[in-house]
């Protein structure tokens, strides 16, 4: 069965670690979570996308390795150098969920939009297909947001793919530089309200609803970031729901 409305979940967290490797990873709570609102059977359908990384070999690999042995019936959508299936609009609407992983989220949308896939997702999220990612995956469903898609000192996005009215921000504990350009662009307009995630952090939206943030961690959090009839930006904190597992 699909999920019961369109349904997001916009993360700064996804696989973990077995710390054996940077590729030896193993699925966090999330996917548990995406498959529940999605309304799956005993074995979820799960598409890996990894278009921001330019499908790289390596963690296309990791991706499987991490699902096997699980209940999760995992495949991929390459589009370098060429898709990598016969109808792509088919094999992503037989999935429970997509996964889009990090990367660049300038590059990944700019991907996206000219093999067409930006109206195809969007007819997959219409259908109850999850759409689920964490970091660039989490982004491209908004606005935008702050990225180092062009280099190592982060800038403004805004070519997201918009169904979700809001700018995104991720890492938002890791990563110094992403606090205070969040502030920025919402203060001078360059994003509306904006909703944040902590490393661990993820929201779940129900149409463009944001209903809960969750967490795989303790001591995380999201965050709404909006600009107050004054000009003030204001911070206010959203504490998540602890994912068992």
């Amino acid at each position: 069965m699909p999920a019961s409305e369109p349904t997001i979940v916009a993360t700064s967290m996804g696989f973990l670690s077995r710390r054996r490797g940077p590729y030896d990873l193993r699925p966090g709570p999330v996917f548990e979570l995406a498959a529940e609102l999605a309304e799956a059977g005993p074995e979820p359908r799960l598409c890996y996308l990894g278009q921001a990384v330019g499908d790289r070999d390596a963690s296309i690999a990791a991706v499987h390795a991490a699902f096997a042995g699980t209940r999760f019936r995992a495949s991929h959508l390459a589009l370098f150098p060429m898709p990598n299936v016969d109808d792509v609009r088919a094999h992503l609407l037989a999935q429970d969920v997509l996964w889009v992983g990090g990367g660049s989220v300038a590059n990944l949308c700019a991907v996206w939009r000219v093999h067409g896939l930006d109206e195809i997702l969007h007819e997959c999220w219409q259908a109850g297909v999850v759409l689920a990612g964490v970091s660039a995956g989490s982004i491209c469903w908004h606005l935008g947001g702050a990225t180092d898609s062009f280099g190592p000192r982060l800038r403004g996005f805004t070519a997201g793919l918009g169904w979700l009215p809001y700018g995104n921000g991720v890492h938002y504990d890791s990563e110094e530089q992403r606090r205070p350009l969040m502030h920025a662009l919402v203060a001078d307009g360059t994003l509306p309200t904006s909703h944040c995630t902590d490393d661990g952090v993820g929201l779940v939206y129900r149409g463009t609803r944001l209903v809960e943030a969750v967490a795989d961690r303790p001591g995380v959090a999201a965050y709404e970031v909006t600009r107050a009839a004054d000009g003030e930006v204001r911070e206010a904190r959203i504490e998540p729901r602890l994912l068992a597992g």
